[in-house]
């Protein structure tokens, strides 16, 4: 563990160029993982042939594959590599390399917006903003599904799946009051144990224009 580089993004991103396939084989089964549980969750509040947002897609694997079946699925992720091999393995999908911070879309036009294992690798104090425009992407009443970290920390792991990587998190429950704090209703939260930790999951509803829903 160190200190956090001077572009975090460059080292998140050139990490997954180098790790993808260590990190995520083509094929994944997801039946009995917290994938299943919160996927099917998702789709009980999102129309078949909605639009659907991934961000930090990586490879395609499992979530766009899988939302694809049912969904209008776009993937965001910033890494070149994941970008091309998310290309070959969901064909039925549309992405784009970019940064999910700085990435442009219109207001109101994604029916759901999905993003695992991906805002932890966000500095913590560009967050916030990715929240504020994941909630004008959003069409009134969408769906959000993010994890987000566990305990409070930012800092690089040297090794992970054989390269560097960086990490920006606050503690779990700081998540779900940010998801408040912006009208959201909070349907669902779950605490997925990794190691001697864990992270947080939230499924959240956008608030309609008047706020109504939100608690």
């Amino acid at each position: 563990m160190t200190d956090p580089p001077a572009d975090p993004k460059a080292l998140v991103r050139s990490g997954y160029d180098r790790i993808s396939e260590a990190y995520r084989a083509d094929t994944f089964e997801i039946h009995g993982t917290w994938y299943a549980t919160a996927l099917a969750a998702l789709e009980e509040h999102v129309r078949p042939g909605g639009r659907v947002l991934d961000l930090g897609c990586g490879c395609g694997v499992p979530v766009a594959r899988h939302l694809a079946e049912r969904f209008d699925v776009m993937g965001v992720d910033m890494s070149d590599h994941q970008i091309e091999r998310a290309r070959r393995l969901v064909p039925s999908a549309t992405f784009i390399r970019a940064d999910m911070t700085s990435v442009v879309f219109p207001d109101d036009v994604f029916d759901a917006v999905v993003s695992c294992w991906a805002i932890i690798h966000v500095p913590v104090e560009e967050q916030p903003a990715l929240f504020d425009a994941i909630g004008r992407w959003l069409r009134p009443d969408g769906i959000l599904l993010i994890t987000a970290g566990g305990d409070a920390w930012t800092g690089i792991e040297e090794d992970w799946y054989g390269a560097p990587m960086y990490w920006s998190h606050r503690e779990g429950a700081a998540y779900g009051a940010a998801l408040r704090d912006r009208g959201f209703s909070v349907l669902e939260e779950w605490w997925i144990p990794e190691d001697d930790g864990g992270h947080a999951a939230f499924l959240a509803r956008a608030p309609t224009p008047d706020g109504v829903g939100a608690r």
